[in-house]
C-alpha cells in the first residue's frame, strides 16, 4: 500500500521525521507537497470555504486543500493509501496491519489515530482485521487509511463545503469509516498525554494565523448562518448516537504499545 505523506516544503525535520519511519518501518511513500494559505485554490474569498460552523483560518483551508490532494492522488492510484501528516508517529506493526486491510472490502475509511478523546464505535470488532466500525469521530486527519470510493466522497464533501480536515472526514457519512483499535498512530503533540518523549518538538502550523470569530465584524446574517450550521451539525451527531445505542458505545481508544517515538523514553 502506498503512504502519501503531507509536508510543507519547510518543515525539514518533520520531513526527516517521516523518511526515517518510513525507512525503518519499509514503507513505499510519496510526497504531497502542502497548500498554503498563498498557494490555495480556491482562494481564501472563495464561498466554498464559508459553509462551515465558524469562520475558517486560511491555515485550515490550506490543510483541507492538502488533503484533497492525496485524495486525489488515492483517485488515480486507484488503490487504498495510507495518507499522513507529517507529524504522525506510527506503531511498528503497521506494515503488518496494512497488508491486512489492503483487500478487504466494504470499507472506505480507516482512522489508525487516538487524540484524547473518546468515539463512537461499534462494540463488535470486524471479524478479519483489529477494526471496529466508526460512526462518530471528532477530530483527527493525521492518519488514515482511504480506498478510492472513500477518496470521491471526501472529495464531493470538499467541494460542497470546505472544513477542518478532521471535522470534513468526520461528517463525510456517506463514507464506511472504521477504527484501528488499538490506535496505529499518535500526532506528536500527543507524545506526553500517552507518557511518551516526542522525536522532536512541534509547534501547530493551524495556529500561525489567528482564530477568526463571530464577532461584530461579521453581518448578522452570516453569524446567523454559522450558528445553525453548528446546531444542525451538532443534532445530527447526537441523533447517530440515539439510533446505535446498543451497538456502539463512546470508547477511548488506546494507541499501540509499540509506537516508533516509544524507544525514546517515557515522559516522567
Amino acid at each position: 500500500m502506498k503512504t502519501l505523506i503531507i509536508n510543507l516544503a519547510r518543515a525539514t525535520d518533520r520531513m526527516d521525521f517521516m523518511r526515517a519511519q518510513m525507512a525503518d518501518l519499509g514503507l513505499d511513500w510519496e510526497r504531497i507537497e502542502a497548500v498554503t494559505p498563498a498557494t490555495l485554490q480556491p482562494p481564501a474569498d472563495d464561498p466554498v470555504w464559508h459553509r462551515w460552523q465558524r469562520p475558517m483560518r486560511s491555515t485550515e483551508m490550506a490543510l483541507c486543500a492538502s488533503h484533497m490532494a492525496a485524495w486525489r492522488r488515492v483517485i488515480a492510484l486507484d488503490a487504498p493509501c495510507l495518507v499522513l501528516e507529517d507529524d504522525a508517529l506510527l506503531s511498528r506493526g503497521l506494515p503488518g496491519f496494512l497488508a491486512q486491510v489492503a483487500g478487504l472490502a466494504g470499507i472506505d475509511h480507516i482512522s489508525l489515530e487516538t487524540r484524547s478523546r473518546k468515539k463512537l464505535v461499534a462494540r463488535m470488532m470486524h471479524p478479519d482485521a483489529p477494526i471496529r466500525r466508526l460512526w462518530q469521530d471528532r477530530t483527527g486527519s493525521a492518519a488514515y487509511v482511504v480506498f478510492p470510493h472513500g477518496a470521491k466522497a471526501l472529495l464531493a464533501h470538499a467541494q460542497r463545503s470546505g472544513a477542518p480536515s478532521d471535522a470534513l472526514i468526520s461528517a463525510t457519512y456517506a463514507m464506511r469509516s472504521f477504527q484501528a483499535d488499538p490506535a496505529l498512530s499518535i500526532q506528536l503533540d500527543q507524545c506526553r498525554a500517552y507518557g511518551l518523549v516526542p522525536a522532536i518538538e512541534t509547534a501547530s502550523l493551524i495556529d500561525a494565523v489567528g482564530k477568526p470569530g463571530l464577532a461584530g465584524d461579521l453581518a448578522l446574517p452570516r453569524r446567523i448562518a454559522y450558528r445553525l450550521r453548528r446546531i444542525s451539525a451538532q443534532l445530527r451527531m447526537g441523533g447517530r448516537h440515539l439510533i446505535r445505542l446498543g451497538r456502539a458505545h463512546r470508547l477511548a481508544i488506546a494507541p499501540a504499545g509499540d509506537l516508533w517515538g516509544g524507544a525514546r523514553g517515557k515522559a516522567g
